[in-house]
C-alpha cells in the first residue's frame, strides 16, 4: 500500500465549478443550464439558487447613472416648501437630518443618515464600479469582495420606507398649512421606481456571467 500523502489545500486548491450551495440552507446541487428567464430553486428549502440573466448587467448600468443622477437632486433640492399664514418654509433630506441633530436625537439622526444615504450611496457606487469595467469585459479589482458588499449593504437601504413617511407627513400637514411640492419629492418619487426595478436584480448573477465568459 502505499504511503499516504496529506496535501497543502491552499497549494493546491479544488474547485467544483458545476456545483452551488443554497445560500439558506447550504444544500449542495449540481448546476443545470437553464433557459432565459428560468431560476433554479433549491430542493431542500426552495430558495433561489441561480437564474438564468446573461448581460443583465448591461441593463443595470443605465438605470444605475440615472439612479445616481436622481439621487443628488433628491439630496440637493427641498422636499417640499410649506406656507402658513404667509410665512415660507423649505425643508430638505439635509435640513430634516440637521433638525434632528439640533433637536438632541443624534441616535434617530444616525439612523435616517445610514439608511436613505450612506447604504443605498455605498450599494449604488459599488454597482457602478463593477458594472463600467465589466461593460468594457475587464475584470474590476476586489469583484467578490464588492459583489458581497452589496448584498449585505442592499437590506439596510430604506429609500422607499423614507418616502413613505414622507407622503403620510404631507397628508397630515396639508390640514394646516400650505404644501407645495419641491423638486426632491418628484425625483424622491422617481429614484424609488427606479430602486425597485435595480432591486430586482441579484448581484450573485455576475458571478454566473463570469464564469460562463470570463472577461479579459
Amino acid at each position: 500500500m502505499p504511503p499516504f500523502v496529506k496535501r497543502d489545500a491552499s497549494a493546491h486548491p479544488v474547485s467544483f465549478p458545476h456545483l452551488i450551495a443554497c445560500t439558506y440552507c447550504d444544500a449542495v446541487h449540481q448546476q443545470a443550464d437553464l433557459a432565459e428567464g428560468e431560476r433554479a430553486l433549491c430542493l431542500r428549502c426552495g430558495g433561489l439558487l441561480y437564474r438564468e440573466s446573461q448581460r443583465a448587467y448591461q441593463r443595470q448600468l443605465p438605470l444605475m447613472v440615472t439612479a445616481l443622477i436622481l439621487f443628488i437632486l433628491s439630496s440637493a433640492w427641498p422636499i417640499v416648501e410649506m406656507d402658513l399664514k404667509g410665512v415660507r418654509t423649505e425643508t430638505s433630506l439635509r435640513g430634516a437630518l440637521q433638525a434632528l441633530c439640533a433637536g438632541h436625537m443624534m441616535p434617530v439622526a444616525i439612523l435616517v443618515f445610514a439608511t436613505t444615504i450612506l447604504f443605498p450611496l455605498a450599494e449604488m457606487l459599488m454597482m457602478l464600479y463593477l458594472l463600467v469595467p465589466m461593460a468594457l469585459r475587464r475584470m474590476p479589482p476586489g469583484f467578490g469582495r464588492l459583489v458581497r458588499a452589496i448584498q449585505r449593504t442592499r437590506p439596510w437601504g430604506m429609500l422607499e420606507v423614507f418616502m413613505i413617511g414622507v407622503l403620510v407627513t404631507l397628508v397630515k400637514l396639508s390640514t394646516i398649512a400650505r404644501v407645495l411640492p419641491g423638486v426632491a419629492l418628484w425625483s424622491f418619487a422617481a429614484l424609488t421606481i427606479v430602486l425597485a426595478v435595480m432591486l430586482s436584480f441579484d448581484p450573485r448573477d455576475l458571478w454566473q456571467y463570469l464564469e460562463e465568459e470570463p472577461p479579459r
